[in-house]
């Protein structure tokens, strides 16, 4: 049986790799009309537009230009809907290559942007005519198993951060995409198969080195914890993604973890849909906190996933057995470590979409027989197969703040919802319009316009683009007011802004 699961789509196992992909280099046919890629020549020779406090800076680290052979794959990102073209890309190699990147953009007025795993949604990890500060090479791990932490790189994808703490039996929370960035997904929150057991990926955060402005147009590193910044610490769990710094190191307390019950359930078609979604909300959220679980609705075929912690096949059953006797899914389970697991749910990245939009919601009251109904006619009218309809389950040790709090503000849902059309072939030119480019985007949008009665708030690391009252949605009017203010003390020029950003509090 063939399974179309958007997470498996987007899971990678080919994510380690940290050299440059050699590819042709840009021509004219490359570079779409208006958009200058040529670099200014004060730029070129290193010379300040303005008079520094500090010393000019120089570009350090692997650097890539247009002209460069590199250049049409690096500047890509994972969702190809959005095509960019930077003036240069930095791939940071040490933390002293992000400060002077950092520096560098400051001092001649360059619009920058911070990248890791590629996955930012809407394409703002990238832009035309600016600087791309790259932390992918940022790969470290160092383990305190006296003290219960692991320090990270900020580069390391959730598939490298996974496997390599499973060896040592320890675990934090990830997302299920092992191509994306534990970095990106921790400071947006961070939600995955082991929220409910020790909460979301942000909660387990305990420090993090950041590069942050520094004076006119200088850079400094800051070394965050309960004792040193901790106001930048609450910022950073939830709220952290490009808005106040470079983070660059990131430390988490671990969890032991020597074994997992994992569960995967089909079912052919829709037709057991109520009844599959019913039992699931009504199961899981309130379940042992050991069991995590996201269920998939495509035009075809539904799909459950689920993890029980410590568990065994006969436990993991029993749990979801309300789900599982609905129907005849085909059901699979497999017990052993959490990272031989994880490496082997991930899908090769040449077989997912090339395009994806997403909508993201939170639910906290169990969905009505209306509400999944409206999912079920959305889903079998879907673009495309890869499209979806996906739930997280919440509760557990989501609703449980951990010691300092965070910026994270949807503790109290049901489950996270989330809209996704994915389509289209990749390329190393993407941007060529697709015929079903505007059937998927008008698709998600009246998806998410015909669930708007019965959710609320929505999800940084998925960022809804034209909601109205965007920051709310995302943090909460109260949380959205101290995120300006800290704002305001790390990053009071405004430096780190994009489309949704925070901008700093008046003075």
């Amino acid at each position: 049986m063939s399974e179309l699961s958007r997470r498996d789509l987007l899971r990678t196992s080919a994510a380690t790799g940290v050299g440059a992909i050699v590819v042709s280099g840009l021509t004219a046919a490359d570079t779409p009309d208006g958009v200058d890629t040529s670099v200014p020549e004060e730029v070129a020779v290193g010379y300040p537009s303005r008079s520094p406090e500090c010393p000019p800076a120089t570009l350090t680290g692997h650097i890539v230009r247009p002209g460069d052979a590199s250049y049409a794959q690096e500047r890509l990102g994972w969702d190809q809907l959005f095509s960019h073209y930077p003036l240069v890309i930095v791939f940071a190699r040490e933390t002293q290559d992000v400060v002077n990147a950092l520096t560098w953009a400051r001092q001649h007025d360059v619009a920058l942007r911070v990248r890791s795993g590629r996955h930012a949604l809407e394409g703002w990890s990238n832009i035309d005519n600016g600087i791309v500060i790259d932390v992918s090479r940022l790969k470290s791990v160092r383990i305190d198993s006296g003290g219960h932490t692991a320090t990270i790189g900020a580069g390391l994808t959730q598939l490298e951060a996974v496997t390599t703490l499973a060896e040592q039996n320890l675990a934090v929370t990830t997302g299920s995409e092992g191509s994306v960035s534990v970095c990106g997904a921790t400071l947006g929150g961070g939600l995955g198969p082991l929220n409910r057991w020790i909460g979301m990926a942000c909660d387990s955060l305990v420090a993090a080195e950041v590069v942050v402005p520094s004076g006119h147009d200088c850079a400094e590193v800051i070394n965050v914890d309960s004792q040193h910044h901790s106001d930048l610490l609450w910022a950073l769990r939830g709220a952290g993604n490009g808005n106040f710094g470079i983070v660059t190191r990131l430390t988490y307390e671990v969890h032991s973890l020597a074994r997992l019950a994992a569960v995967q359930a089909t079912w052919d078609g829709t037709g057991d849909l109520y009844e599959i979604f019913e039992a699931w909300q009504r199961t899981v959220p309130s379940a042992d906190s050991r069991l995590g679980s996201e269920l998939e609705i495509h035009k075809s075929q539904i799909l459950l996933s689920a993890w029980l912690v410590e568990g065994t096949t006969a436990q993991a059953e029993e749990m979801l057995a309300p789900i599982l006797s609905v129907g005849k899914p085909d059901v699979t389970v497999q017990v052993g470590n959490w990272g031989d697991i994880f490496a082997g749910a991930q899908t090769p990245l040449p077989q997912e979409p090339a395009n994806w939009k997403f909508f993201s919601q939170f639910v906290e009251q169990p969905f009505p027989r209306e509400a999944i109904d409206i999912i079920g006619d959305f889903m079998r009218n879907a673009p495309t197969e890869q499209s979806n309809y996906f739930v997280d389950a919440f509760g557990g040790a989501i609703r449980k703040e951990p010691s300092g709090g965070t910026a994270f503000a949807h503790r109290d849902a049901l489950f996270y919802g989330e809209i996704g059309a994915g389509w289209g072939t990749r390329s190393t030119r993407p941007g060529v319009d697709d015929p079903l480019t505007s059937q998927a985007q008008a698709w998600t949008a009246e998806f998410s316009q015909a669930l708007r009665p019965y959710v609320d708030g929505a999800y940084v690391n998925v960022p809804n683009v034209g909601m109205q009252g965007w920051e709310i949605a995302y943090w909460g009017s109260e949380r959205f007011e101290r995120l300006r203010r800290i704002k305001a003390k790390y990053d009071p020029g405004n430096v780190f802004r994009y489309e949704q950003s925070i901008p700093p509090a008046s003075r």
